[in-house]
């Protein structure tokens, strides 16, 4: 994490809005947050906005070489740095929100898992709706989405509208314990069944959990 420190800093400096945090996320919340991933078969595992990488490595050591690992990334500098440290994956530098049609020119089907690292309490409601709609459309039925939030940011508007859409989207949204040896303390949303019939309407109730 110190090595990355200060492109991580740099980049937020420029692009606060896109990059979300001052520092990556360390290796107790990557393990947390790739949890999902199998340990066997050949998955379709897809990270959004991966910055230089600190669950992308963890990832990689979780597939051992198996499956397909599909990073995408929006800021130019680190999709390069990403590309150049591992070099057998697949970056590409696009917008989140068009999985969908990333996954269409692939002929990829669905995706196993979506991992995300984007800073999703920073998004207005539009944003979080578009990128949440790629993501419930792109993911098989027994697809899992994981995401985290900053401890500190639970209470804020952003991040309480992200929570509700989420119970909306998936049958299931259960929430990790705080990693509050992370900077800044996070937790991890986990996300399971994925509901393809307009997420965005109320329905019936989902299961979810509070923060511990």
């Amino acid at each position: 994490m110190t090595s990355d420190a200060p492109t991580f800093l740099a980049q937020f400096i420029r692009h606060p809005l896109t990059t979300g945090a001052v520092l990556p996320s360390g290796p107790t919340l990557a393990r947390d947050i790739t949890a999902a991933v199998p340990r066997v078969g050949h998955p379709l595992v897809v990270e959004l906005g991966p910055g230089t990488g600190a669950f992308t490595r963890t990832i990689q050591e979780r597939l051992a070489g198996r499956g397909h690992h599909l990073a995408v990334e929006l800021n130019p500098t680190f999709a390069t740095g990403l590309t150049r440290r591992h070099p057998t994956i697949e970056v590409v530098r696009a917008d989140a929100a068009t999985l969908g049609e990333l996954l269409a020119e692939r002929q990829m089907v669905s995706a196993d898992v979506v991992i995300s690292g984007l800073p999703w309490a920073a998004f207005p409601a539009g944003r979080q709706r578009a990128i949440l709609d790629a993501v419930v459309g792109s993911l098989g039925a027994g697809g899992v989405f994981t995401t985290f939030a900053y401890r500190h940011a639970l209470p804020t508007r952003p991040a309480r509208r992200f929570h509700s859409l989420l119970t909306r989207a998936f049958d299931e949204v259960t929430v990790g314990r705080t990693v509050w040896t992370n900077l800044p303390p996070a937790l991890v949303y986990h996300c399971r069944r994925p509901l393809h019939l307009d997420p965005w309407q109320a329905g019936r109730p989902s299961a979810s959990s509070q923060p511990a």
